[in-house]
């Protein structure tokens, strides 16, 4: 599993990044403090507080080419 800090912060991203992840096969989680929901679930990612970082925890050792399609969206 591989973890990455990413913003999210406005409608257009949220949507964008839906869309890119959804290209891809293996089990993606969102985590925002206590709260964990569905990568993939518009829904679920809007439930979250987007004004601060969440993590996206990736359930698949080989998602090099994920994390190039969505490396706008990675902060440090």
């Amino acid at each position: 599993m591989k973890s990455i800090s990413l913003l999210l912060n406005t409608t257009e991203s949220v949507k964008s990044f839906v869309n890119i992840i959804s290209q891809f096969d293996f089990d993606m989680d969102l985590r925002c403090g206590r709260y964990v929901v569905d990568a993939k679930s518009i829904l679920g990612i809007f439930s979250l507080d987007l004004n601060r970082p969440v993590v996206l925890e990736v359930h698949s050792e080989d998602c090099d080419e994920l994390i190039d399609k969505i490396s706008k969206y990675i902060c440090n």
